[in-house]
């Protein structure tokens, strides 16, 4: 990993290109950079107020950190004399590199660069609000700050929009990796995250170049008590699996991506409201919120509003404890019902003390507290009146040591002064009861598993289809359970002796049999059976019986992850239900059984209304077994079981698909 704390925390800084020159000039002075910055320019010999120097050789000193504001071609040149001369690093600003077409161009930025750090090419640069240092070519949003947050993004605009928020999150960093060349997204952020005065990460991320080195900047992260969070872009892309599997339609839409951010411990966001809030809640609180959480407002509409609007998100409000509720009595009488969420109308409203003491009361039993609270606009009327319900907020995180959340349900109801001033005092107000649920449900991320990596990537190649007879072979070597069955190339070839009735019938060399007709269930005989059309050979099988469930397993090479595991309701109706969640190996069976319960119809597998219960403990010991083969197989490149027929003790493999490198 190449050394960025010349680059990112200068004490000299290099500009080169006129126009960009004068605008990062500007910057600098605006945020009061105390090292000298040294405009290069061939013809001028001022920019900015600025002595130019003709070029990088009659500089004072050598550059920790320069801006490259010049062609793309020139850029090269650039980058080769400032590595020759031991500069710190640059960004590199100009476009039409690996994104236009041309990767030789940018292979021949990256030799120039030799050992030195860059940032792009196609590179808006980075701020430091620590040091009011910016190699930065434009305006900005933001202010100097003692601690804060950092923003990475993959795209110059998206981090521009997040640095002119108004909701009083405190910016450490903005840095962008353009092209990422050479410091790729986990390089940069771990860089900007070993700086003590940065306090949580939120990443806005195209694609991931090295997932190992992502999942062990996350848990260092966690390890230093800084959160994780992101809007992970692209996932309405078509993956590259065949079409020929089920499994390659229900784990589409980013769901490899989101289970590998979910089990390395980065929350994921959808909007960049979102992430804000999310940051919001990092920067003041760390990661990992508890799940105990309450809410309480002056309004029945509220109370009933912030219910429906969690129950989506999984946000639950547990009951109150009965000594709660008897304390909540004490104060508030007998009119308000004493629920979670709590409506505790207006009679207390005003009055500091008996506001501090149902506030404190309620909080003293959650892990956090949802306080929804809109203040009037102040420019036609007063807030005064506020202030009591607003101070026992603070009082109550205070006493509790719980977490306190001023919550406006419209993001304009609380300005982002009075959000600065109580972060002031500790706590963190969340703008927009949407978004501020979104944020709260994000922080309660998992930790992930410390020292956990994904299985190793493998390249793209052809592949080919094991018939079915040939893939169960496979299965029960690897000690997963299949119906016992003979093969032949013809029907005439079958025996069903030894085979108990009664029996199911498969024409092999079809991805989906039932389409093609080619099954034929519970026969008591092979008597009288006509051939299959298409069919390359036959299979019969016993059937099973007893099954209570069905269950698809299905897991596949992928392009970033390594190797992704889809577990959901099987059957011919699996894509009709898409009912499915989806891990990144490697797994243990507790992670997937966790897992599983995530699945809408899970209860159906769980004795829903007197029915059996699955033995899921069983579904799960199977997808073990499954992950293992692929982990030592990598000729494997995808296993699909549907159904796993699911008993009240043991599971199936009922009908395996398997594709192998050619």
């Amino acid at each position: 990993m190449k050394d960025l704390n010349r680059l990112l925390r200068p004490r000299s800084i290099a500009v080169l290109g006129a126009g960009w020159a004068l605008n990062v000039i500007e910057q600098c002075h605006k945020m009061g950079f105390a090292g000298p910055v040294w405009p290069v320019h061939p013809s001028r010999s001022e920019i900015g107020g600025l002595k130019a120097y003709p070029t990088l050789a009659d500089l004072p000193g050598v550059p920790d950190a320069t801006f490259i504001g010049v062609n793309r071609h020139a850029t090269i040149d650039v980058v080769r004399e400032l590595a020759a001369l031991g500069a710190g690093g640059a960004v590199c600003f100009a476009s039409g590199w690996t994104e236009s077409g041309e990767p030789e161009l940018q292979a021949r930025l990256v030799a120039a660069a030799g050992d030195m750090p860059i940032l792009g090419p196609n590179c808006y640069g980075v701020i430091n609000y620590l040091d009011g240092a910016l190699l930065w070519p434009d305006q900005h949003g933001g202010v100097r700050v003692d601690r804060g947050v950092a923003l990475v993004s993959q795209s110059s605009n998206i981090v521009i929009n997040l640095g002119m928020q108004k909701r009083a999150l405190p910016v450490a960093y903005v840095a962008c990796v353009g092209n990422a060349a050479v410091v790729g997204l986990a390089d940069l952020a771990g860089a900007l995250l070993d700086d003590s005065r940065v306090t949580a990460l939120g990443l806005y991320i195209e694609g991931i170049d090295d997932a190992a080195g992502f999942a062990a900047l996350a848990q260092a992260a966690r390890a230093a008590g800084k959160g994780v969070v992101c809007i992970k872009s692209g996932k309405t892309e078509l993956s590259r699996v065949a079409a020929a599997s089920h499994t390659a339609s229900l784990a589409g839409g980013g769901a490899a991506s989101s289970a590998f951010l979910r089990q390395i411990g980065v929350a994921e966001v959808n909007t960049p409201s979102e992430l804000v809030e999310t940051l919001k809640i990092f920067h003041v609180h760390g990661p990992q919120i508890g799940r105990r959480i309450c809410s309480l407002s002056c309004s029945g509409g509220e109370a009933g509003l912030v219910a429906d609007m969690a129950a989506p998100l999984g946000i639950e409000f547990p009951p109150v404890p009965q000594a709660t509720h008897d304390r909540l009595f004490n104060v508030l009488g007998s009119i308000p019902t004493i629920a979670n969420p709590l409506d505790y109308h207006t009679f207390i409203w005003g009055d500091g003390p008996k506001t501090t003491e149902v506030f404190t009361a309620m909080l003293e039993a959650y892990d956090a507290g949802i306080y929804i609270i809109d203040t009037p606009r102040t420019d036609r009327c007063s807030d005064a009146s506020y202030q009591p319900a607003l101070d026992a907020i603070v009082a109550a995180q205070r006493v509790t040591g719980k977490i306190a959340f001023p919550v406006a349900s419209m993001v304009e109801n609380f300005g982002e002064a009075r959000v600065a001033a109580m972060m002031g005092q500790g706590v963190c107000a969340l703008l927009g009861l949407e978004t501020g649920l979104a944020a709260i449900k994000a922080a309660q991320m998992a930790a992930g598993v410390a020292g956990w990596r994904p299985v190793a990537v493998v390249g793209e190649r052809g592949t080919v289809m094991l018939s079915e007879a040939a893939a169960k072979g496979l299965l029960a070597e690897a000690g997963v359970a299949v119906p016992k069955g003979v093969s032949g190339a013809s029907l005439d070839a079958l025996s069903v002796a030894g085979l108990t009735p009664p029996y199911a019938l498969k024409g092999l060399g079809f991805a989906h049999k039932t389409e093609a007709g080619a099954v034929r269930l519970g026969l008591s005989s092979l008597d009288g059976q006509a051939e299959m059309a298409g069919a390359t050979g036959y299979l019969v099988e016993e059937m099973v019986t007893g099954a209570v469930g069905e269950v698809l397993i299905g897991l596949r090479r992928d392009p970033v992850y390594g190797v992704s595991l889809t577990l959901g309701m099987g059957g011919v109706t699996a894509e009709v239900l898409a009912d499915t969640v989806t891990l990144i190996l490697p797994v243990t069976a507790d992670e997937v059984l966790v897992a599983l319960r995530r699945l809408r119809l899970w209860p159906l597998l769980d004795g829903y209304r007197g029915r059996a219960k699955a033995d899921m403990a069983a579904v799960a010991a199977m997808a073990v077994k499954l992950g293992d083969l692929m982990m030592s197989d990598v000729s494997l490149e995808e296993i699909e079981i549907n159904p796993v027929l699911v008993r009240a003790q043991g599971a199936v493999a009922v009908d395996a698909l398997i594709r192998r490198a050619e």
